[in-house]
C-alpha cells in the first residue's frame, strides 16, 4: 500500500536510521556546528546512519532460483530517502568472497570524489571488511539510485533507490502527492554475474537479457484510492537495454528527472534509458478496477517485459484486456520525445532561486570535447574504447596516485579530446581540465547501438540530439534556454548528444558509459577537475578512514 508522502521538518534535530531503517531522533546542541569529514556544516543539516551488510542469498527470479546480491537482507537493497543537505554516514560491511564498492550515482559529491565508490577513486572494500562512506545532499533534490560499481556485480543485484526530498521550506511546482512509488526497472540475466563476467574476459559479448524486472519481481502491486495523485519514480537500474515505461488507461505528467524539475509535458509512454530516472504524476481518474503497469525493452527485435498492477482500492475487478501497448516509434521519435523534455525555469529546486536563474546558454565555452565510443578487437578480444582508448584500472586508484604524488599510475592528457585515427590501443586514460571551465562535450555515436552516457559528480545541460555526424554548424539547433539538467544523456546509434558542463567540483570523476558490459571493457575515462589552490572551499582533504591499496599500501597523510 501507499504510505503518505514524507515532509520531514527539521529544526536542531538530526535523523539516524538503524540497519533496518527504523529512526530515532538525536537532540543537538543549539548553535553546536557538525563535523562531516573535515568539513563544517551547518547545525541544521541533520545526519542520518546506516549500516548495511552486503551478502549473498538467494532468490527465485524468471521462475529460477539464483544467487542474488543482497543489502541487510534486502533485494533490492533499502532505500535511501533522505532529505536536502543531509549528512550520509552509512558503514557498508562486505561479506562477499570479492571486493566491493557502492556508487551513488547522481548524488553530486561536492568537493569530495572521495566517496565517488568507484575504483578510480577508492580501495574496494576487501571481503570480511567494512568502510564508511560520508557524503552530504548538497543542494539536491530528486529521484537517484546506487549500485554495484566493481567487476560484474551490478548483474547480482545491489542496488537501490536514494530519494532526496526538498527542503520543507523549498516549494515545489506541483500539489504534494498523496503517495509516492519508487520503481526499479532494468533487464536481468539467469546467468550468474561471474559467469557473465567471465564471457567478458574471454573476449565475448553478453548475450541478450533472459527478462525484466520491476522491483526486484516480475509482476507486483501499487495501490491507490480513486481520485488522488501519486508520484511514480522510474529508474532504469539494467545493465544494457532501453525501456519503456506505461499505465493502462492513464496518463503521465512528467515533473522531475535527475533532480530538475521539468515542463508538466503530459504522455502516454515513456523511455527510460540505461541509468536514467523519472519522476512522473499520475492521477488515479479512471473507473475503479485494476490497470496494467508495463516496462518492456526498446530498440530490440526480441520484445521483454515485466507487468505490474495499478490497484485502485476501492476495485473489485481485476485486470483484464489487452496490455497497453509499446510505442510503435522508433529511434527517431524517441529522441523527437526527448526533445520535449525542457527545465521550468520558474520553480525553485534545492533553492529558492529558480532554476532557470543561470543562464547557461550566455556562457562561451573554454573547450569543445568531442568523445566517439568504438567497439575494437584489441589482442583478439572484444574491447570498448573512447576517442581510441580502452580504459583499463590501475591497481591505485587514481585519486591516491594524485593525492600522494605516487608515478606511474597514470599521465594526464592520456586521451585525445576529439577523434583521430588509428588502431585502438589499452591505457588508464585521464583527461585534465581546470576548475571552473565551462565545456562542451559532444558525445559521438557511430555504431549501431544504443548509448549512455554518465559523469560522476555532476549534473550537466543537455543541449542537443541530432543525426549523422555533429559539426560546429549543428550549434545552431543547439537548445540554449531551457534544456534540461541531468546526469545521464543517452545517444542514439548513428547520431550524437550535446551537453554543457560547468567544472565547479574539484576532483576525479568517472565518465563512462552506463552500459555495464562497455563500462567493465573500457568505455570509460576520468576527468581530472583541478586548480593548483589547495583549499577546502574547493575540496575536501582524503578521509582519515580512506583504504590503501596497490601502490599505496603504507603511505599515510
Amino acid at each position: 500500500m501507499i504510505g503518505t508522502r514524507k515532509r520531514l521538518t527539521f529544526s536542531g534535530i538530526a535523523v539516524l536510521a538503524d540497519p533496518m531503517g527504523n529512526t530515532v531522533l538525536l537532540h543537538l546542541l543549539c548553535g553546536v556546528l557538525a563535523v562531516l569529514s573535515v568539513s563544517l556544516v551547518n547545525a541544521d543539516d541533520p545526519y542520518r546512519y546506516y549500516t548495511w551488510t552486503v551478502t549473498y542469498g538467494t532468490v527465485k527470479l524468471l521462475d529460477v532460483p539464483q544467487q542474488v546480491i543482497l543489502i541487510n537482507g534486502q533485494f533490492p537493497g533499502p532505500r535511501l530517502d533522505v532529505v536536502t543537505n543531509d549528512n550520509i554516514i552509512l558503514n557498508l560491511i562486505n561479506k562477499l568472497d570479492q571486493p566491493f564498492l557502492l556508487t551513488w550515482n547522481g548524488i553530486k559529491q561536492r568537493k569530495n570524489s572521495w566517496q565517488d565508490g568507484v575504483l578510480g577513486t577508492n580501495c574496494p572494500i576487501p571481503p570480511n571488511s567494512n568502510y564508511t562512506y560520508k557524503f552530504q545532499t548538497k543542494d539536491q533534490i530528486g529521484s537517484f539510485t546506487y549500485f554495484p560499481s566493481t567487476q560484474l556485480h551490478r548483474a547480482a543485484g545491489g542496488y537501490g533507490a536514494i530519494n532526496v526530498y526538498e527542503r520543507p521550506k523549498i516549494p515545489i511546482p506541483f500539489p504534494v502527492p498523496d503517495g509516492d512509488f519508487t520503481l526499479l526497472t532494468g533487464d536481468w540475466f539467469k546467468t550468474s554475474h561471474k559467469t557473465l563476467q567471465a564471457f567478458l574476459d574471454s573476449g565475448r559479448t553478453l548475450p541478450f537479457p533472459d527478462g525484466v524486472l520491476i522491483n526486484g519481481q516480475t509482476y507486483s502491486t501499487f495501490s491507490g484510492d480513486q481520485g488522488k495523485t501519486y508520484m511514480f519514480r522510474i529508474s532504469n537500474v539494467g545493465l544494457s537495454t532501453s525501456l519503456n515505461f506505461r499505465i493502462q488507461g492513464h496518463k503521465m505528467k512528467l515533473v522531475e528527472v535527475e533532480g530538475s524539475h521539468t515542463v508538466q509535458n503530459i504522455y502516454d509512454s515513456l523511455d527510460v534509458h540505461v541509468g536514467q530516472s523519472v519522476a512522473v504524476l499520475v492521477t488515479l481518474n479512471q473507473a475503479p478496477k485494476d490497470y496494467y503497469i508495463v516496462a518492456s525493452t526498446r530498440f530490440n527485435t526480441k520484445n521483454l517485459m515485466a507487468t505490474a498492477v495499478l490497484h485502485y482500492s476501492n476495485s473489485h475487478t481485476p485486470v483484464s484486456g489487452p496490455l497497453p501497448a509499446a510505442p510503435s516509434y522508433g529511434f527517431h521519435e524517441s529522441m523527437v520525445q526527448a526533445r520535449t523534455y525542457k527545465w521550468n525555469l520558474t520553480a525553485s529546486a534545492a533553492r529558492p532561486n529558480p532554476q532557470g536563474s543561470y543562464h547557461y546558454g550566455k556562457i562561451t565555452p573554454t573547450k569543445t570535447i568531442v568523445l566517439a565510443n568504438s567497439a575494437p578487437l584489441i589482442n583478439g578480444k572484444q574491447r570498448y574504447a573512447v576517442n581510441r582508448v580502452s580504459y583499463i584500472n590501475p591497481d591505485t586508484p587514481l585519486k591516491l596516485a594524485d593525492y600522494f604524488g605516487i608515478p606511474g599510475v597514470f599521465s594526464v592528457d592520456s586521451i585525445q579530446s576529439s577523434p583521430s585515427g588509428g588502431a585502438a590501443f589499452l591505457s588508464t586514460s585521464v583527461m585534465s581540465a581546470n576548475l571552473h571551465d565551462f565545456l562542451e562535450v559532444v558525445f559521438q555515436n557511430d555504431e549501431n547501438t544504443m548509448q549512455s552516457w554518465h559523469l560522476d559528480g555532476y549534473d550537466f545541460w543537455v543541449i542537443g540530439y541530432g543525426d549523422d555526424k555533429w559539426t560546429p554548424a549543428k550549434r545552431s539547433t543547439y537548445n540554449l534556454e531551457d534544456a534540461l539538467t541531468r546526469h545521464t544523456v543517452q545517444v542514439y546509434p548513428k547520431s550524437w548528444s550535446a551537453i554543457y558542463v560547468s567544472l565547479d567540483n574539484q576532483g576525479m570523476w568517472n565518465m563512462r558509459s552506463a552500459i555495464w558490459e562497455r563500462q567493465y571493457l573500457g568505455q570509460q575515462f576520468y576527468l581530472r577537475v583541478w586548480t593548483q589552490v589547495h583549499s577546502f572551499a574547493n575540496e575536501y582533504d582524503i578521509p582519515s578512514n580512506a583504504l590503501r591499496c596497490g601502490k599505496a599500501i603504507g603511505i599515510h597523510s
